[in-house]
C-alpha cells in the first residue's frame, strides 16, 4: 500500500510534465502548418521542377560517321 503513495504523485508529475510538452509545442507553431511539411518532402532543395530535356521522336542512336 505504501508504494502507491509514490507511484501516484510520479504518475500525476509525468502526466503534468506531458501536459506541459504538449503546451510548449502548441505555442511554439509545431502545428501550425500541416500540409506544408508534407509538400516540401516531395520539392527538390532547390525550389525549381526538374524538366526532362526535349531530344525530340526516339530514332535510336546516331550513325558513326568514318570519314574523319
Amino acid at each position: 500500500m505504501t508504494i502507491l503513495a509514490l507511484l501516484i504523485p510520479v504518475s500525476l508529475g509525468l502526466g503534468l510534465l506531458g501536459l506541459l510538452a504538449f503546451l510548449w509545442t502548441l505555442r511554439s507553431g509545431q502545428y501550425d502548418d500541416l500540409e506544408g511539411a508534407a509538400h516540401r518532402v516531395l520539392l527538390d532543395d532547390d525550389g525549381e521542377p526538374r524538366a526532362e530535356p526535349d531530344t525530340g521522336p526516339d530514332t535510336g542512336p546516331e550513325p558513326a560517321d568514318s570519314r574523319d
